[in-house]
Formats: C-alpha cells, structure tokens, sequence
C-alpha cells in the first residue's frame, strides 16, 4: 500500500498537544510537510523542532486563535497569498465545556459553534482550492464517538460534533469530484489533556479521584483500557495517504470497541 506523502503538504490545527501534535508527527514521518496551526506560538515552535525532516520536509506554523475565527481567516489569507500548500487538512479543536445541556448557557453553545464548525468551514474555504489545483486532498476531522452515541454530561459537545458530522458529510459529496476525499475520525476515551479535563470535573462532581474515573472510562472499553495519542493518529494517517483513496464520507470510531452501535 502506499502511504508516501513525500511532496505533500498537511495543515494541522489544534497540533501542539494530544491527538493533533501526534498527527503532525506521524504525518511528517511519512514525507508531509508541516503546517501547523495553534494559537500558543512558542508551543508550535517547540512541536517545529520534533517533526521529521529527514526528507526534505519544510515545516512551518501559523499563529490563531479559534475562538476569534476573524484571527484564522487573515492568518490564512495570508499562507495561500504567499504561495501556501495544502494537500491534507486535519481539523481539530479542544472540545467544549462538560456539563448538562439543560444549564448551559446560550453563549457556550455559539462560542463552540465558532470554534468547531465555523473554524472548519473558513479552513476548507482558503484550502480546498489548492487541492484541487494539485488533484490531491484530504480532510480529516477529528470529532467524537458522541456523534453516534451522545455522551453523558458532554451536552453542547454533544450537539456541536453532531453539527460538524453533518458538514462533513455534505461536504464529502461537494468535493469527491475534485480527488478530496472528507472523512471524520471518532476517538474514544484518549489520553489527553482534554481527557484529564473531563476526569476532573467528574470527580469533583462525585466526590472520586481521577484515577477513579480513568479506571472507570477504560472499563467501558473491550480493550480495557484508555487510548494514546499516537493509536488515533494512526488512524488518521492513513486516511491522509494515497491508499485512503476512495474512502469518502465515512465516521472512524477509534475507541477500542466501546460505541455500542455498528
């Protein structure tokens, strides 16, 4: 199978910790060009010094703030005005705030609205052009396993992730026709900080420890365990190569086993 991305370039939000800080290091293991794309610059000049370059990638990063889309739309303006590639997108955001939806406040709901979804539009609108000038693309969302079965407590994540699932999937039938391929990656429980996050809050919330409630999301899996970084990028990096080449619009759960539906 192919998985050479030698010549090709990936624009990775969200990349300099967890899921999408793997998947910039996976990618530029295989070839890829980095772009990376987070709003703490001197956390994406530390992720700059870890990528591979062992053959001949050129990396370079963007400076944005997702909770401010008009930040992303000019850094963007800015890339392709100056001759940016782009070959592979990855969208991935820290998701919103736990809680019941019935106490969340209206505000919450618009600012992952903006984050999540809106963000991802103005991505794919500055980048899929030069995809299909290059008659190669990949977009890549990284979403939730919510978006086949809402998680408890997690009630704007919830309607968020299901609202970017949608787009996707319209999207993949907009773009197949150009060599785009649109595709989402679920992940299940995953060592992250955002993870952390959740388990903090859940064991204030019922008087536990976080060690309590890890042990408790990894029983809920088959696999008896918690994922790494690194598996959910895997995934996402074969999505990315040329042997994903007609998967188009589909949902990936990487959870070990745990959504319960098919």
């Amino acid at each position: 199978m192919n998985f050479d991305l030698v010549g090709k370039t990936a624009v990775v939000s969200g990349s300099t910790q967890g899921i999408g800080k793997a998947s910039a290091l996976e990618l530029a293991k295989m070839g890829a060009s980095i772009v990376l794309i987070a709003r703490n610059e001197d956390k994406l000049k530390e992720t700059i010094a870890e990528l591979d370059t062992t053959q001949n990638q050129k990396h370079t990063y963007l400076v944005a703030d997702f909770s401010k889309p008009e930040s992303l739309k000019f850094a963007l303006l800015n890339y392709v005005a100056n001759g940016g590639k782009a070959n592979i997108l990855i969208n991935n955001t820290g998701g919103p705030k736990g809680g019941a939806i019935k106490d969340a406040p209206i505000e919450e709901f618009l600012s992952a609205f903006n984050q999540h979804l809106i963000c991802n539009h103005i991505l794919v609108q500055s980048l899929y052009p030069l995809m299909k000038e290059d008659g190669y693309g990949r977009i890549i969302n990284i979403i939730s396993t919510s978006v086949k079965q809402p998680l408890p407590n997690l009630g704007v994540s919830n309607t968020i992730r299901g609202a970017v699932a949608n787009w996707s999937k319209t999207l993949a039938n907009e773009l197949g026709g150009f060599g785009i391929t649109v595709n989402n990656v679920l992940p299940g429980a995953t060592n992250t900080s955002r993870l952390q996050s959740i388990a903090q809050v859940k064991a204030d919330q019922f008087n536990e420890t976080v060690d309590d409630v890890f042990a408790e999301m990894a029983s809920e899996s088959p696999m008896k365990r918690i994922a790494q970084p690194e598996e959910v990028a895997a995934a996402i990096a074969f999505l990315a190569s040329p042997a994903a080449s007609y998967i188009n619009g589909i949902n990936v759960p990487v959870d070990g086993g745990r959504t319960k539906s098919l």
